[in-house]
């Protein structure tokens, strides 16, 4: 596990954020480390706590940092690569919070993943025509509409 991610991770204070299951997120950290250590299970794990279509939840934005962390480590099995893209793609779709005093969910999310956008122009988004190709194409798509 390369050292960015564990440090994304702990950068987090799970324990007082809210789950969109209602508990404290802090269960969320074991399923961060699994999708961080290549099962692709755990991004979908998320769905329920981290984003319910349409909607996204407090968690989002730490979770999206994560995610774009394990990103930049390289994930090495290509089923990592497109669970996590789609993973990624389903934040930048769901509906923001409408909070009016700060940069929203949504925002927070989206500045995540425009922060790590070089990243996902590189080899690891797969072949022109491939799932991670296409995962990959959305999102460049979707923050080029926010820019």
């Amino acid at each position: 596990m390369p050292a960015a991610v564990g440090d994304a991770i702990a950068r987090h204070d799970w324990a007082s954020t809210t789950c969109g299951c209602g508990r404290s997120a802090d269960h969320l950290e074991d399923t961060l480390w699994h999708a961080a250590e290549g099962h692709p299970a755990a991004f979908h794990a998320l769905e329920g706590h981290v984003f319910t279509r349409p909607r996204l939840w407090p968690p989002a934005p730490a979770v999206c940092a994560v995610l774009m962390a394990v990103w930049a480590a390289g994930p090495p099995r290509l089923a990592t690569r497109e669970a996590l893209l789609r993973t990624l793609l389903a934040l930048l779709t769901s509906e923001d919070d409408g909070t009016a005093y700060e940069a929203g969910l949504y925002g927070q999310c989206a500045a995540h993943v425009r922060a790590g956008l070089p990243q996902l122009t590189g080899p690891l988004a797969g072949r022109p025509g491939s799932a991670s190709a296409a995962y990959a194409d959305g999102i460049r798509d979707i923050i080029g509409l926010c820019a």
